[in-house]
């Protein structure tokens, strides 16, 4: 384990210790990515709840309350590598899951959705310092000798937070109110903060380094700026629309600005040196095209069972279980694994994994098709993705030194949100490009806020909804209408998942070149008289 001075114990072992400090980590992320699902299936409920004139808000100012807390994170995580060198790991990771905790407790005293949206903030910057300092945290107390199977353990939030957001969601809202979506947090938060202060041991601070203000400048602002117009993509609907083109354009030339700035001071917000690193890179090249795919066609499934199955969002999420069940499966084989070979030989096969159960799933978007198919091939992707995620986080961080631990930690977190936003965004824009690619209803033109009429396979998606079942009136659509909107629908979800899958076929050019030899590791050259590690 890692020493009160912050010296790593390279044995083999996984020890009771280890096993704490994994805990910890496990906690915070499991309240930063759960969040971000849990609060998705609640933005129906905002725009009645907290409604000023009894009008229900539009969706567009609700989603405000996901978008403030996804633009925080991305504007706090480049600072997380420099403060966690300034201030030290374990202090700054009690304070982001105070920021975190507090954030969550004035959420759910917000008095109307300008304030929500502002405490939203305040929980996103806990939350987006929570993974990058997690995986820090994991990788200096772990050693070279037991990566892979202690960050397969910090791999199950990640997987699960998609999957138990929507349920978590849907039975507090249920069972009680909107106001528990946030309070749930505090009991989480107490305990975690308690047991961070215990267990994480204490590490020595760096703070003769200078704060990068000409960095932080460009590189927050650029990457808030392009995730805002990433994530304006699918209620626009085209890259063209100003609100998406305007602030990708500022995000891009801002972060532009920050990758010539980055090479002049010492130690840069974001040190792009590491990319000399030649598994850090690749593997940071597989992770992007990795993350864009998979979470873009993740984000299809729930969609598909709620649309074409008329599911509720609640039993969409226990639908995807065997995924997660499937990953857990896996992980903890590709961490041991890791640990004794080369990635290079094992995410090949994870990607096998992964393709075979998306090619399944293209073909299994008939309306007719049954659950419990695509619950297979669910399970088939899960066990891929168990064996691909992890391995490669593992990989870009293992031949780092210690000291460059937390800036490549970072780095890595900052082209997983970059990753995701694009995938999500672009899948999203496919998608709704598709359903609107067929003729509109004879008459749906005419309607007020259709603006150009309805698809067969719109109006489709919407049925299982009261409005959308009072279109189908409205419009006199009979069976033969729907169902050919079905079919249509089942077809723009089939494009959508062949977009994911050509782009994981294109994920293998990178897959190929992770290494698959064995590894020298520098996690221990910090350490006086300490050797570079041979890796298998």
């Amino acid at each position: 384990m890692t020493s009160q001075t912050g010296q790593i114990d390279d044995s083999d072992k996984i020890t009771p210790e280890l096993l704490k400090i994994a805990g910890v980590v496990v906690i915070g992320a499991i309240m930063s990515i759960l969040d971000v699902t849990v609060v998705n299936v609640a933005l129906p409920t905002f725009q009645t709840e907290l409604s000023n004139n009894g009008e229900p808000l539009a969706y567009s100012t609700v989603a405000w309350t996901a978008t403030a807390y996804m633009l925080a994170l991305a504007a706090v995580i480049p600072l997380t590598g420099w403060a966690a060198d300034r201030f030290g790991t374990k202090r700054l990771y009690l304070t982001a899951i105070a920021l975190f905790t507090i954030g969550s407790l004035l959420c759910a005293t917000a008095w109307n959705i300008e304030a929500l949206i502002g405490f939203r903030v305040l929980q996103g910057l806990g939350g987006g310092m929570l993974m990058p300092l997690g995986m820090t945290i994991m990788t200096k107390a772990a050693g070279p000798h037991r990566m892979g199977r202690l960050m397969a353990i910090l791999g199950i939030p990640m997987l699960l937070g998609p999957i138990m957001g929507p349920i978590l969601g849907g039975v507090l809202i249920d069972a009680a109110s909107w106001h528990w979506v946030f309070l749930i947090n505090l009991p989480i938060g107490l305990i975690g903060l308690v047991y961070a202060f215990m267990v994480l041991p204490k590490d020595a601070p760096e703070p003769s380094e200078a704060l990068d203000v000409v960095g932080m400048i460009l590189l927050s602002p650029g990457l808030a700026s392009l995730l805002y117009g990433v994530s304006a993509i699918p209620g626009e609907g085209t890259v063209a629309a100003t609100k998406v083109l305007l602030p990708m354009i500022i995000g891009v030339l801002l972060i532009g600005a920050f990758v010539f700035w980055s090479f002049k001071p010492k130690h840069p917000l974001l040190d792009l040196r590491l990319f000399k690193n030649v598994n850090l890179t690749i593997s940071i090249i597989t992770m992007f095209l990795f993350a864009a795919a998979f979470f873009g066609a993740l984000l299809l499934v729930p969609t598909y069972f709620q649309q074409v199955d008329g599911d509720s969002v609640r039993r969409a999420g226990v639908l995807l279980a065997p995924q997660g069940i499937g990953a857990m499966l896996t992980m903890p084989v590709a961490g041991a694994l890791t640990d004794k070979i080369p990635v290079g030989r094992i995410v090949p096969f994870g990607f096998i994994g992964i393709l075979i159960g998306l090619f399944g799933l293209i073909n299994s978007t008939d309306p007719g098709t049954s659950d419990w198919t695509i619950r297979g091939w669910l399970f088939v992707t899960g066990l891929g993705m168990g064996a691909t995620m992890m391995p490669l986080f593992t990989s870009a961080l293992k031949t780092l030194k210690a000291a460059d631990v937390a800036r490549g930690s970072t780095l890595l977190n900052v082209t997983q949100q970059v990753a995701s936003a694009t995938g999500i965004a672009t899948i999203s824009v496919v998608l709704t490009n598709a359903m609107k690619s067929g003729d509109v209803i004879a008459g749906s033109e005419n309607l007020k806020g259709l603006d150009g009429g309805v698809t067969p396979a719109q109006l489709a998606a919407a049925s299982h909804t009261p409005d959308g079942a009072k279109l189908v009136d409205t419009l006199n659509a009979g069976g033969a209408v729907l169902h050919q909107g079905f079919q249509d629908l089942a077809d723009a979800f089939q494009q959508s998942y062949w977009v994911a899958f050509a782009v994981l076929l294109v994920t293998l050019i990178p897959v190929a070149f992770l290494p698959r030899k064995r590894e020298v590791v520098h996690l221990l050259d910090d350490e006086d008289n300490a050797a570079p590690v041979i890796m298998h």
